[in-house]
C-alpha cells in the first residue's frame, strides 16, 4: 500500500466618476454616507459541527474573497525528501468553473516519470487532457492518472470551503492535544446519494479552536484502496492576499511499525498569484 501510496499522494470594482457640472457652492448636496457591510463572525460551537466547518472557511480568508480573485497560479513542488525525486508544476486554476491545469517541468514521480520533456494536464471541467511534449496522449492509464491529479490538485487548494457542501456528514470526535495544542476533531465523511460517488474520501480534522485552522488531518484515498483515514496531513500556512494558503504540507504514511518521525512527502506552494485573467481559451498558454 506504501508504494502506490507514494506513486499517487498528490470583483467587483466601484468606479467614481467626477461630473465636470458647475454648481452654486451653497446648493451642493451632501452625499450619501456609503455603509460597507463586514462579514458576519460565523458561530463556532462544537455542538453543531455544520458551524465549526462555517468558522474555518470564514477563517481561511472567505469563499467569497476567493471567488472575487478569479483565479490562481502557483509553483508547485511535490517531493520525496528521502531520495530527493520531485514533480515540480506551474499550477493554474480558474475557481467559477473548477477548471485545472498543470504544466510540469520536471516529473519524476506521478506524471509520466519515464517520458522526457515536458508534460501538460489540462482539466476543462467535464474532461482531462495530457500532452507530453505537444503530442497529445491517448494511453488510459496516463489519463486517468491526469485527471485524478487535476481534481486533486484544485481540491486541496480549495478544500477549506468544500468541506461544508451538500453531501458532507460532519460529527464532532472531541479534543486531542499535539504538540502542546488543543484540538478540536471534526470527522467528515459524505452522503454518496448526493455525491453520486460509491467511493467518497474521509476526513477527521483537526482545527485549532483559537484561529479556526486545520493544522492537521487524516484522510483516507479510495481511489487507491485506502477506506480509512490513516494518511496523516501538517499544514504550515501564509497569508497570501487574505487568504490563509497551506504553502507547506508534510504527509506521513503508515507501515508495518506506525508512522515515521520524517514526513514521506512534503509539498510546497510558492509565487502565488492571484486575478491572473485566465480564461478556458487562454490557460494553457505560456508563460
Amino acid at each position: 500500500m506504501k508504494t502506490n501510496l507514494l506513486h499517487f499522494l498528490s470583483v467587483l470594482g466601484i468606479f467614481m466618476l467626477n461630473a465636470c457640472v458647475k454648481q452654486d457652492k451653497n446648493t451642493v448636496e451632501k452625499p450619501e454616507e456609503v455603509i460597507v457591510e463586514t462579514p458576519k463572525i460565523p458561530i463556532y460551537d462544537t455542538d453543531d459541527p455544520k458551524t465549526v466547518l462555517a468558522s474555518v472557511a470564514y477563517s481561511h480568508g472567505g469563499w467569497d474573497d476567493l471567488w472575487k480573485k478569479r483565479d490562481v497560479q502557483y509553483t508547485y513542488d511535490y517531493r520525496y525528501p528521502a531520495n530527493g525525486k520531485a514533480d515540480i508544476s506551474t499550477e493554474r486554476y480558474i475557481f467559477d468553473s473548477e477548471i485545472s491545469y498543470g504544466h510540469y517541468t520536471l516529473h519524476q514521480i506521478n506524471v509520466m516519470p519515464d517520458q522526457e520533456g515536458e508534460v501538460f494536464q489540462y482539466f476543462d471541467g467535464k474532461k482531462t487532457v495530457v500532452l507530453a511534449n505537444g503530442k497529445k496522449i491517448e494511453d488510459p492509464e496516463v489519463l486517468a492518472s491526469g485527471d485524478f491529479l487535476r481534481r486533486a490538485n484544485y481540491f486541496w487548494f480549495v478544500m477549506p470551503y468544500k468541506l461544508n457542501e451538500n453531501g458532507t456528514i460532519a460529527s464532532y470526535e472531541g479534543q486531542e492535544a499535539y504538540h502542546g495544542k488543543h484540538y478540536d476533531k471534526i470527522k467528515i465523511s459524505y452522503d454518496p446519494e448526493v455525491t453520486g460517488k460509491e467511493q467518497n474520501d474521509s476526513y477527521m480534522l483537526y482545527i485549532d479552536p483559537v484561529t479556526k485552522l486545520i493544522d492537521r488531518f487524516y484522510f483516507s484515498l479510495p481511489f487507491l484502496g485506502v477506506h480509512e483515514p490513516v494518511i496523516i496531513a501538517d499544514y504550515e500556512y501564509s497569508d497570501v492576499d487574505g487568504q490563509k494558503i497551506a504553502t507547506k504540507r508534510s504527509y506521513y504514511i503508515p507501515n508495518e511499525q506506525g508512522y515515521s518521525k520524517e514526513p514521506n512527502l512534503v509539498q510546497t506552494l510558492t509565487n502565488i498569484t492571484f486575478n491572473n485573467g485566465f480564461t478556458r481559451e487562454h490557460i494553457m498558454k505560456t508563460p
